[in-house]
């Protein structure tokens, strides 16, 4: 069982968590992910390598907490074991012959923009990054993509820091200038990565895409995280997790990704009421 070795917040709805993988941290690429469950009774969730140390034999992961699964795994500290984690799964992000490239990061999908942009940056590909946020509280890792890129341009939605507006408006503004790049890779929420291709499209430059629809076990055996692109069906678990923005079928994507919605929902209402029970009853017990 992978031991943590480091656990700190980033905001407040992000963690970073730092592993002892050493199997995983010796064959992992940027864009491959891993799939972790926190104990015997929670679900496989897939989760980005966010870093990887070799030498350490350490990979971090850094986590949205939103639903039951994540929560749990929040509930450990440093010191604690994870149940299992697996992989490194799917397939590394290609980057040859690339010259030039932008990184965009959309909220938490900026964690899985910093180990593409960390990975083009030690391969002397010239990066810029665009990473945007809701509202300044919510920014993290600016220290780490600025030591990663050569640009780096913060937005909120609010203006709160940064500049005030979307990435996808950020980009086209880059793109109007005389910005041209071999390759754009947006990650985050897909209305954003959508907006992203919509964009490119019209520039002609390849945009990548990653993806991260509903997943059980990660090595294409259950079919469930199966998106359309280019019209044809593939698999994010072992076609992906990157592909063409645009040809993803984004509309089809959506639905898919909202299906268990409802669920998810009220398992993260029935955990929380657990959660209060535990602690109603362990304040009960202490004032006996």
């Amino acid at each position: 069982m992978p031991n943590i070795v480091t656990k700190r917040p980033l905001n407040p709805t992000v963690t970073f968590m730092e592993l002892d993988c050493p199997e995983i941290a010796r064959k992992a690429k940027p864009g491959q992910f891993v799939m972790v469950r926190p104990d015997e009774r929670g679900e496989r969730i897939p989760l980005t390598i966010a870093d990887y140390d070799p030498v350490r034999g350490t990979v971090t992961i850094m986590y949205q907490r939103v639903g039951v699964t994540t929560q749990k795994l929040d509930l450990l500290n440093a010191g604690d074991n994870v149940l299992d984690v697996v992989g490194p799964l799917g397939n590394p992000t290609e980057v040859e012959g690339v010259r030039r490239a932008l990184v965009i990061g959309g909220g938490v999908g900026s964690a899985i923009a910093y180990p593409q942009t960390k990975g083009l940056h030690a391969s002397g590909v010239q990066v810029d990054v665009i990473i945007g946020f809701r509202t300044k509280e919510l920014v993290f890792l600016e220290g780490s993509f600025r030591r990663n890129c050569d640009h780096l341009y913060i937005t909120t939605d609010d203006g709160t820091y940064g500049e005030q507006g979307f990435v996808s408006s950020k980009l086209s503004e880059l793109l109007s200038e005389g910005q041209r790049y071999d390759l754009v890779i947006a990650i985050g929420p897909v209305p954003m990565m959508r907006s992203v291709a919509q964009v490119t499209e019209p520039y002609g430059i390849k945009t990548l895409v990653s993806l991260n629809p509903l997943m059980v076990d990660g090595t294409g055996m259950c079919g469930c995280c199966r998106v359309r692109v280019g019209g044809q069906t593939k698999f994010a678990c072992v076609d992906g997790p990157d592909f063409d923005g645009h040809q993803v079928d984004y509309d089809e994507l959506i639905i898919r990704n909202g299906v268990y919605r409802a669920q998810e929902n009220a398992a993260k209402e029935a955990h929380a009421c657990n959660l209060q029970k535990m602690a109603d009853a362990a304040r009960k017990g202490g004032d006996q």
